[in-house]
C-alpha cells in the first residue's frame, strides 16, 4: 500500500547526508543502509566522537566520512539526499538548504512491501505498538516492530516480505516528517490518549495535534482508524480520518463497532456495540499493572482484531505480555521491596497514571527538565504516596511548588541518582513499591529517558546489591 521509490533512483549514485547519527538507531542505521548500498555517506552530529564512538564503531568497515562536533552548509547543499533526525526542527537553515530532505521512516515506507500498523498517542504508544507485536509473533505471524520505540524500520527492510505486518510507533515529531509525502497509508492506523507534551516545541495543542492527526491523513476507506472514544481529541479525529473507525471505550458503544472493558478487567469487541455478538480479546489476567494498561491492552487487542487476527490467539498473546523496559518494567526485588522503572513516564498525567497503579505504598522518584507543561495532575497522587523524592531540575522546581503548597513532604532535590536511589531504599519496608517515574523529561542529568531508565536499574542494584535480573 506504500508509494514505491522510481526504479530509476540507483543508491549507488547518490550522495546522502545523514544528520545526527546518534546512538538510539535511526541515524546508524540510515547510514549502513546507505553506505551498504554504494552510496557517497557523509555522517554530520554536533557531537564529538567520543560521544558517538558506540555507533562509530558499529559502521566500520564502511566507507563514510565524519563530519562531527559540527555542520557544514555545503554538505547539505550538495547532498541528494539529507536523511534528517525527528529532534531537528524543519526551519533549520540547514534542512533548508537540502534538495531532498527524507527520514528513516519515509525512506523504509518507500520500499516497504508489507502491511503497515501504526501506532500514535501522548502516553501509551510504545506499550500498545509493542503488544500487537508480540501478540503478532506469538501467533506465528512473521511480523516486525519499528520507529520511536528505538528501532529503524531501514534496520529489517531486506527481510520484509509481501504482505508481511510492520507495526510501527511514530511520534508527532515523525509523522510532522512525513507531511505531504504520500507515504503513510496503514491498514490500521491507532491512536492512544492525547494528552499535552512537548509545549516547548509546539505552540499550543491544537498544532501539537495537527502532527498526530498525520498518522490517518492519507488513509481512504478500505483503511481503519482506531480511536479511543473516552478521549476528547479522539472523538475529533474521528470526524476527519477517511478510514473506517474503531472505537475502544471503558463501556460498550451501542451501534457501534466498538471494543470495551467490563467491570472484571476483561475486554470485548463487538461489531455493533452488543454483547450478544462480542468476542473477547482482553484476558481478566494481565502481566502488566495499572487500569491505564489494560486500556492499552484493548487497543492492541481492537487493532490486531481489526488487521485480521483470531480472538483466542490475541486473549493469549496479550496475557503472556509482560509489558516494556521503561514502562512500569518490574526490574527487582529484595527485602520485600519492588522496585519498578518508570522512565519513559515524561509527562505528570502517565506519573499520576503510575502513582495509581498499585495498591501497596510507594515511595517515588520524580522530577527532571521542564517542558513547559503544567504539573497539576501530580499533586493529588504524590500527596498519597509514602514517600516523594525529588531529581534536580527545572521540573522538580515546578513540583516542589505544588508539594510545598499542599503541605506533601520531599526528599530532595538531589543531584546524583545515587542520593535519590539510597534515599528511596532507606525510605521502604517490605511490601512497598518504589517507582521511578518522573514525570518530566530526562535532558541535564541524561541523555534522554532510555538512558535514564538504564542508569536507575543499574545504581538500584548497586546499592542493593543484586546482581542479575528476578527470574
Amino acid at each position: 500500500m506504500q508509494p514505491q521509490i522510481p526504479d530509476s533512483e540507483d543508491i549507488s549514485r547518490l550522495k546522502v547526508t545523514v544528520m545526527g547519527l546518534g546512538v538510539n538507531g535511526g541515524g546508524l542505521a540510515s547510514a549502513r543502509f546507505f553506505a551498504s548500498r554504494g552510496a557517497a555517506v557523509t555522517v554530520t552530529d554536533m557531537r564529538g566522537r567520543e560521544a558517538l564512538a558506540s555507533s562509530i564503531d558499529a559502521l566500520k568497515g564502511f566507507d563514510i566520512r565524519y563530519v562531527l562536533g559540527r555542520h557544514e552548509l555545503p554538505d547539505f547543499e550538495k547532498a541528494d539526499i539529507v536523511i534528517k533526525n525527528p529532534a531537528v526542527r524543519p526551519d533549520s537553515p540547514y534542512i533548508k538548504a537540502a534538495k531532498r530532505v527524507e527520514t528513516d521512516i519515509s525512506y523504509f515506507l518507500r520500499l516497504n512491501p508489507g502491511t503497515v500498523i501504526a501506532v500514535t498517542g501522548s502516553k501509551g504508544k510504545s506499550t500498545t505498538t509493542s503488544a500487537i507485536y508480540h501478540c503478532l509473533k506469538a501467533a506465528g505471524r512473521h511480523a516486525f516492530i519499528g520507529g520511536n520505540i528505538t528501532v529503524s524500520p531501514l534496520s529489517f527492510i531486506d527481510e520484509v516480505r509481501p504482505g508481511d505486518p510492520v507495526v510501527l510507533e511514530l511520534s508527532s515529531w515523525q509523522l510532522a516528517d512525513l507531511k505531504g509525502m504520500g507515504v503513510l497509508r496503514p491498514l490500521v492506523a491507532i491512536c492512544t490518549s492525547m494528552m499535552s507534551d512537548h509545549m516547548n516545541r509546539y505552540h499550543s495543542m491544537e498544532e501539537y495535534m495537527a502532527d498526530k492527526k498525520l498518522i490517518f491523513a492519507d488513509q481512504d476507506p478500505s483503511c481503519y482508524t482506531v480511536l479511543n472514544y473516552d478521549d476528547e481529541w479522539n472523538r475529533r479525529f474521528a470526524l476527519e480520518t477517511k478510514g473506517s473507525v474503531r472505537w475502544y471505550a471503558d463501556s460498550p458503544r451501542p451501534g457501534e463497532n466498538c471494543a470495551w472493558l467490563e467491570a472484571d478487567g476483561r475486554g470485548y469487541c463487538s461489531p455493533d456495540g452488543s454483547r450478544a455478538a462480542a468476542e473477547q480479546i482482553v484476558p481478566a489476567g494481565l502481566l502488566v499493572p495499572g487500569a491505564h494498561q489494560r486500556k492499552n491492552m484493548l487497543a492492541a487487542g481492537l487493532a490486531l482484531r481489526t488487521y485480521g487476527l483470531e480472538a483466542e490467539k490475541i486473549c493469549q498473546g496479550l496475557a503472556s505480555f509482560a509489558g516494556v523496559e521503561h514502562r512500569l518494567e518490574f526490574f527487582a526485588e529484595k527485602n520485600g521491596v519492588r522496585w519498578y522503572n518508570d522512565s519513559a513516564a515524561t509527562i505528570p498525567q502517565a506519573a499520576a497514571a503510575a502513582l495509581s497503579s498499585f495498591s501497596a505504598p510507594i515511595v517515588i522518584i520524580c522530577g527532571g527538565s521542564d517542558k513547559n507543561l503544567d504539573f497539576a495532575p501530580m499533586a493529588t497522587p504524590l500527596s498519597r504516596a509514602k514517600s516523594v523524592i525529588l531529581l534536580k531540575g527545572e521540573g522538580s522546581e515546578r513540583i516542589r511548588a505544588l508539594l510545598d503548597a499542599a503541605g506533601t513532604r520531599y526528599e530532595g532535590p538531589f543531584d546524583t541518582l545515587e542520593d535519590a536511589v539510597k534515599c528511596a531504599a532507606a525510605k521502604t519496608a517490605s511490601g512497598d513499591i518504589a517507582l521511578l517515574s518522573p514525570g518530566c523529561a530526562s535532558f541535564g542529568m541524561f541523555a534522554n529517558e532510555f538512558d535514564r531508565g538504564l542508569k536507575f536499574k543499574a545504581m538500584v542494584r548497586k546499592v542493593l546489591g543484586i546482581q542479575t535480573d528476578p527470574a
